[in-house]
């Protein structure tokens, strides 16, 4: 099997984080905060020492602002539903996906008010249009930071820049980029990031996390047994127990602390490069079969590792069938779970057929998807 469905889920895991995960369940695996015991202080000590990995990727100096989630949809619940009131205006991008976007049109009807500022034909967005879209009762600023359709980046240090001037807290949702792009959360005006533990942190699904700047304070949205301040009946309001309600996925956390572990003796730079030359060879390769159209930035650089396609009026999912019958490549038809952003494309119909590499692809691989589109084409 090709696997070209890295931005659902990164695959295949590492060893190390598949050891991580059964080290932990059959050594240590009880409940983290909740005894005093050998085995629930091992636990609780593999949250920190992830948090720390968590922090180091990420430059952030303070590990409790990272607050452990599900997945980066709950992550974007807490953030979004934790933030703004009836009354409040968000400001959001028409290329969310509906992890942000169902959150926002639940809300709105019970009061919140939501501008969907248009991005481009390519997925590409004018930070100016963030700023014209600033009202009085502005209270959140959403966006991706990179399109889970097209791969197209959002130029957030710009957005962020817009926010902080007008003191309007600030939220990237970071499925598609998180351990795959550099993200510096102490230089980046960023207030908010939600991010995944299965997709670029390389670690198991059921897993991921919520930046909290120190500026920022969010509604808790569960509450719950933490371990902490058994006494009372009511929330702490200490972080990260405000947010972390319930028994924690303790050995999926163990395998995205390896996970990270990965990145960051791999190196950033090194893994990025690779993925750029097989973003280069696809896209150039896919240029010349007449019959296919490309849809996202040209430019590699401005860019990660999705390519969506169609080949005419071909049925994505059924191109995405073919494939994977027929040639054992293991893509993603349809619309992705973000019928903005294929509304903004024009494919809402059609849909697309997405190849999303990753660390783990190689350059045969790539090509081998050429020639299968290709032969695809030609019928």
């Amino acid at each position: 099997m090709i696997y070209m469905d890295n931005a659902a889920t990164t695959w295949p895991k590492p060893p190390e984080v598949i050891r991580a995960v059964t080290g932990c369940m059959e050594n240590y695996g009880a409940n983290p905060g909740r005894s005093g015991h050998k085995m629930a202080v091992q636990a609780g000590q593999i949250l920190l020492y992830t948090r720390e990995m968590l922090c180091q990727l990420f430059h952030v100096p303070d590990p409790f602002r990272i607050i452990f989630t599900y997945n980066c949809t709950d992550s974007l619940n807490l953030a979004i539903k934790g933030s703004v009131l009836p009354g409040d205006h968000v400001i959001t991008t028409s290329m969310e996906h509906n992890a942000a976007a169902r959150p926002l049109k639940e809300l709105e009807k019970h009061g919140l008010e939501l501008t969907i500022v248009q991005a481009g034909p390519d997925g590409s967005l004018d930070p100016d249009d963030i700023k014209k879209a600033i009202k009085a009762n502005t209270r959140l600023i959403v966006t991706t930071h990179a399109s889970n359709v097209t791969g197209t980046i959002l130029p957030i240090e710009d957005i962020g820049k817009i926010a902080r001037s007008h003191g309007i807290p600030y939220l990237i949702d970071a499925a598609q980029t998180a351990g795959v792009l550099p993200i510096d959360l102490s230089e980046l005006p960023v207030d908010l990031m939600a991010f995944p533990g299965h997709k670029g942190l390389l670690g198991p699904q059921g897993t991921g996390g919520l930046y909290i700047h120190p500026e920022i304070k969010l509604r808790a949205v569960r509450e719950g047994g933490t371990g902490s301040q058994s006494e009372s009946v009511f929330q702490p309001d200490i972080l990260p127990d405000k947010y972390e309600s319930g028994t924690m996925n303790t050995p999926g956390i163990a395998g995205l602390g390896a996970g990270v572990r990965q990145l960051l003796k791999e190196g950033q730079s090194k893994i990025l490069s690779h993925e750029n030359r097989l973003g280069k060879l696809f896209l150039e390769a896919l240029s010349h079969i007449k019959k296919i159209k490309i849809y996202g930035p040209s430019d590699i650089s401005k860019r990660t590792g999705i390519i969506s396609v169609n080949i005419e009026n071909k049925d994505s999912s059924e191109v995405a069938n073919l494939l994977d019958e027929r040639y054992n490549i293991a893509v993603r038809g349809g619309l992705h779970c973000a019928p903005l952003a294929h509304n903004t494309i024009g494919t809402f119909r059609q849909g697309t057929v997405r190849f999303s590499y990753g660390v783990f692809n190689r350059l045969d691989e790539v090509k081998s998807c050429i020639r299968a589109l290709e032969e695809i084409s030609r019928d």
